[in-house]
């Protein structure tokens, strides 16, 4: 599997050795989001986990919808940052795509907690502006992945039978379906098991066409 080095991939990595306040709760909501799977996140809770009077947390973020926010725009900078360099990179289709793929199935993998928030495993009864977020970021990948296919063919390195469009969104699926099992399966299977063999299935269909 393709391997993404990057340092601010996993919330729980700060650079830094003594995190500020919103960071501590943030990161204390991804650990409970990711002990506590199935179950909803009160405010008390985190108060508690965070060491702190639920008070002091409205201090740092107005609710408990603000908290998730942040960290769906955490998900959106790091994930997309490493995507916008990969497609700068010199490199074949494949290659690229393959990265971009890895690029979303190693964050989750270090982030268990927030790949609930993007699934919306852990916004059910939140704000309707939160799940429209989530998907968003999936589409986000689902146009990257079209946009990269079809410079691909329009530069002759992809020479493609079927529908560029419905094979984009069938690589979206597939991440999300990694995603779904790894939630189920309470973060034991993880999302880029058997990536390798995965790949080479998806680039033999395409150089099969």
């Amino acid at each position: 599997m393709t391997q993404t080095n990057n340092k601010r991939s996993s919330l729980n990595k700060s650079q830094t050795p003594k995190p500020n306040r919103k960071q501590q709760i943030l990161q204390a909501l991804a650990l409970e989001l990711e002990q506590r799977p199935g179950e909803r996140i009160t405010t008390a809770n985190l108060a508690k986990a965070v060491g702190v009077s639920e008070a002091a947390l409205y201090r740092h973020f107005p609710s408990k919808a603000k908290m998730f926010e942040a960290l769906i725009e955490f998900s959106e900078e790091t994930v997309f940052g490493l995507i916008n360099e990969v497609t700068k990179e010199q490199g074949g289709v494949f290659l690229q795509i393959e990265k971009i793929i890895a690029i979303v199935l190693t964050f989750s993998a270090k982030n268990p907690g927030i790949t609930r928030i993007l699934l919306g495993d852990a916004l059910i009864g939140e704000h309707e502006r939160l799940l429209k977020r989530t998907d968003q970021f999936f589409q986000r990948i689902e146009t990257q992945l079209r946009q990269t296919l079809r410079e691909a063919e329009l530069k002759g390195q992809l020479s493609y039978q079927g529908n560029i469009s419905q094979f984009a969104e069938v690589l979206s699926s597939f991440i999300e379906g990694q995603l779904s099992k790894y939630v189920r399966s309470r973060f034991v299977k993880q999302p880029d098991e058997n990536w390798v063999s995965k790949w080479l299935f998806f680039v033999n269909s395409v150089k099969n066409q």
